[in-house]
């Protein structure tokens, strides 16, 4: 497989079944690792210790998957046949991958017209077994829509920054979920600072290299800190200058939803127009806020202009009180917060100027301090409600050409 189909498929997988028939146990114990794989989160695998009369027993009264995985140890008419009879008891649009004993390209380009997803010759490793399942189910089923997620502030000052790249650490290192950072600050971003990088691009060379397609131009400007977290390198734009147009930021993020399965943007230095198009279409937000009379002031405002934006919804907005114990005697307690601004904090997170301070230009060190841990693990559980991932992404296009049981069906049936 070349790297641009790799890349192609380097992906969150969308919703799906996925069912194996062997007799094979090394194949069996392939398939069950595949779920080791970030991309699988959402793949629900079955294995079963049979083969395609087994899978025509299973079909008969329950509901097929959206690709099977059927091992044969004989590829003849008369397994063509019980292939036949597979499809007409498996739902349209039913995807097959065939495991067969020999390389044989005529067979191969047999099963292919037949309306086989791939044939493939065992033994097969749970490598090679996941990057063809990805190929087959992205045919299948389409490309997924990545989750957006939004930090945003009520005013400067109240640590969005620092809490957007500590949740960036906390997803991708503890949660395994692969993710992408960007700063909608341009010239204005400490994103560099806290996650360990030099600053090579500026928002305007990102939009740029969108326009016009360039995928290397683009990649140069993205900067993996580890296997699972990456960052838009951007922070070389002059502070001063003007800032790219709502629009042109709303294309970057189209364009990188397609390369992460989660993206998240803090909005706290951002242009108002960019944090209202972020805003409007996240899949989920943040809001941060401190316990002080005037931070709270602002973000019931702001709370009710990002539930204006979304239709009246509040459910896909969390809000994090931040700093809390810096001054108790002129602060709003946590017992009275959800009165006063009229919604619920999800998360109080205390001021540690040992620690926050310490760590501001490591914000991954904060995690592994004893303090830091805690914070964490109180925090993973507020991070959990913006990974809840949506359903399956389907078009037009993926409905008509539906695998093995579109292909697959009709070309039997004809």
């Amino acid at each position: 497989m070349s790297d641009t189909d790799l890349q192609a498929i380097d992906i969150l997988l969308p919703e799906a079944r996925l069912a194996v028939f062997s007799r094979d146990s090394d194949t069996v114990a392939s398939a069950m690792l595949v779920q080791e794989d970030w991309r699988f989160a959402r793949i629900d695998v079955t294995a079963v210790e049979g083969d395609v009369e087994t899978a025509i027993d299973a079909y008969r009264s329950e509901e097929s998957p959206d690709l099977l995985i059927i091992q044969t140890d004989v590829i003849d008419d008369a397994f063509t046949a019980k292939l036949a009879e597979l499809s007409e008891h498996c739902d349209e649009g039913t995807a097959a991958i065939i495991i067969g004993p020999v390389n044989d390209v005529y067979l191969y380009r047999k099963l292919i017209d037949m309306g086989v997803s791939d044939y493939l010759v065992r033994p097969i490793t749970a490598n090679i077994l996941s990057e063809v399942v990805a190929k087959a189910l992205i045919e299948r089923l389409g490309v997924s829509d990545s989750r957006l997620v939004a930090f945003v502030g009520s005013k400067g000052g109240v640590g969005t920054s620092s809490i957007a790249q500590m949740a960036a650490w906390i997803i991708s290192e503890q949660m395994g979920q692969k993710t992408l950072l960007m700063d909608g600050a341009g010239g204005w971003s400490s994103l560099s600072v806290g996650m360990g990088f030099d600053s090579s691009a500026s928002l305007h060379e990102v939009s740029r290299a969108v326009e016009a397609n360039g995928e290397e131009a683009l990649n140069r400007m993205i900067h993996d800190l580890d296997d699972k977290l990456s960052v838009i390198a951007t922070g070389s734009d002059a502070m001063l200058d003007t800032s790219v147009s709502a629009d042109q930021f709303e294309a970057i993020i189209n364009d990188l939803m397609v390369k992460s399965p989660l993206v998240l943007v803090d909005l706290s230095s951002a242009e108002a127009s960019v944090q209202k198009t972020v805003l409007t279409r996240a899949h989920h937000v943040f809001a941060v806020t401190t316990p002080t009379i005037t931070a709270l002031r602002l973000c019931r405002t702001l709370l009710k202009e990002i539930s204006d934006l979304r239709g009246g919804e509040c459910d896909d907005i969390s809000l994090i009180v931040n700093k809390a114990g810096v001054c108790k005697s002129h602060e709003i307690s946590n017992a009275d917060i959800g009165e006063a601004i009229d919604f619920t904090p999800d998360i109080s997170i205390s001021y540690s100027p040992s620690s926050f301070i310490k760590y501001e230009s490591n914000v991954r060190a904060l995690l592994l301090d004893k303090e830091g841990k805690a914070l964490a693990s109180r925090f993973m559980d507020t991070l959990n409600k913006s990974l809840l991932l949506s359903g399956r992404g389907q078009n037009e296009e993926n409905e008509k050409n539906s695998g093995l049981l579109g292909g697959f069906l009709n070309k039997f049936t004809s």
